[in-house]
């Protein structure tokens, strides 16, 4: 059985590739693709798989953009990082889902049930991949759209995807506006900012400062082996990479 690994984090499908030779040795793994695009060229040019393992959310977009430029009939186990009751309703779809990181069991479980189903002729079908495209809405809208914020005696609403990065000064946490530079004074900690902000989109370089992916000009190393994050605009602080933060950081720029 030839299989297909649609997978844009490296660890990720070197795990699965490993898992796959170890549950079921005659599954010989064709090729690994990371983005819309190449899996799209993949499929246009009359290339298929028996199976193929799909990461819903790869480097250039989501995976459902792929069904709307090229028509797969192959069968298809996604891989996923998404909360599993949000894709309950989602299974009956598909041949299965797998949560990541990956465990070999349940890699296990799916294959048996492909095998079982394997010669009824089983596909996805518009109504799958529109399901699939509104569970990847939901999930995204589950994070934080907008910040209530502190301006005098006033409150405001900030959009998140207008705040260049947070920080803290002691207990009381700022924000600090794209372009303006503004700050302002917000109800949260970065603990709870962690929690409620697009990981895709922000991230926590360190115990004082969480930046905004699309703030992130450049990233400059540093002797001390730390790394220094510029932004599309000055900035008053000096937003320096955590060692323990590194590799993690690293990963979700290259994400």
């Amino acid at each position: 059985m030839n299989a297909l690994i649609i997978e844009d984090e490296v660890e990720a499908a070197e795990r699965l590739t490993n898992l796959l030779q170890e549950c079921d040795p005659d599954i010989n793994i064709v090729q690994r693709l990371d983005s819309v695009q190449d899996v799209v060229s993949y499929f246009s040019s009359g290339k298929s798989a028996d199976l193929v393992f799909m990461d819903i959310q790869l480097a250039d977009g989501k995976s459902f953009e792929i069904f709307e430029k090229v028509a797969i009939e192959s069968p298809i186990i996604f891989t996923t990082a998404f909360d599993q009751y949000a894709l309950q309703a989602f299974k009956q779809h598909s041949i299965d889902y797998l949560l990541k990181p990956i465990r070999s069991e349940d890699l296990r479980k799916a294959i048996d049930k492909l095998k079982k189903v394997y010669g009824s002729g089983l596909r996805l079908t518009e109504d799958d991949i529109r399901a699939l495209k509104e569970l990847v809405q939901q999930n995204n809208s589950r994070f934080k759209q907008r910040l209530l914020i502190k301006s005098g005696n006033k409150l405001q609403y900030k959009p998140t995807n207008t705040v260049a990065y947070f920080f803290a000064d002691g207990k009381i946490v700022y924000l600090v506006g794209k372009g303006d530079n503004k700050r302002a004074i917000i109800d949260h900690t970065l603990e709870e900012l962690e929690e409620i902000l697009n990981p895709d989109q922000f991230f926590r370089i360190s115990r004082k400062y969480i930046v905004n992916f699309d703030s992130v000009l450049e990233v400059k190393g540093l002797i001390s082996s730390k790394l220094e994050v510029r932004l599309h605009q000055p900035s008053e602080h000096e937003l320096t990479v955590s060692r323990e933060r590194m590799h993690d950081f690293k990963a979700w720029l290259d994400r």
